[in-house]
């Protein structure tokens, strides 16, 4: 389920203000995108308070800023490999913003900007040999034409069993 749309200030400034107007609440929610048991509530706590401000929201306010989180997101993805660890990440922030905050909140940020951690594959490393290979192949296919490559099927070396166990 997709998060829910929140108003902001202005647009639930215009929703009291058409609504005022005589426009019915169902007609608000559908020019807002929300659904009318959100105007229903904002009107309820209008004609209640007489302000359409949220009020302050429960709980531990958090250590960092929009603009920190943007930074921090930013670095995480500013590496070629997308490597960075939340150490790195924290000692670039401190050097860039002044902040000190702990790796755990770091790691916090990036799991809400939907990045996860992950080892890399471990594969083997090239040999001069494998290059020696590569470079013989391109030098014996650079004049390939369009028609000769399309008659080359490429994979990858995976293999398949089909009902039984190869082991």
């Amino acid at each position: 389920m997709p998060p829910r749309r929140k108003l902001n200030e202005f647009e639930r400034g215009r929703a009291v203000a058409w609504f005022q107007d005589g426009v019915p609440k169902r007609e608000v929610a559908r020019r807002l995108h929300v659904s009318i048991s959100v105007i229903v509530r904002l009107i309820q706590r209008f004609t209640a308070t007489g302000r359409v401000q949220e009020r302050r929201r429960p709980g531990r306010p958090k250590k960092t800023t929009p603009r920190e989180d943007r930074l921090i997101e930013r670095l995480a993805l500013q590496t070629i490999t997308r490597t960075a660890s939340s150490s790195i990440i924290r000692r670039q922030l401190r050097v860039a913003t002044n902040t000190n905050i702990s790796q755990q909140t770091i790691r916090n940020r990036l799991h809400g900007f939907n990045l996860r951690s992950r080892r890399p594959a471990v594969r083997p490393r090239l040999t001069p040999a494998h290059r020696a290979a590569r470079r013989a192949f391109c030098r014996r296919h650079v004049r390939w034409t369009r028609q000769q490559w399309s008659q080359v099927l490429f994979s990858d070396e995976s293999r398949f069993t089909l009902n039984h166990n190869d082991d």
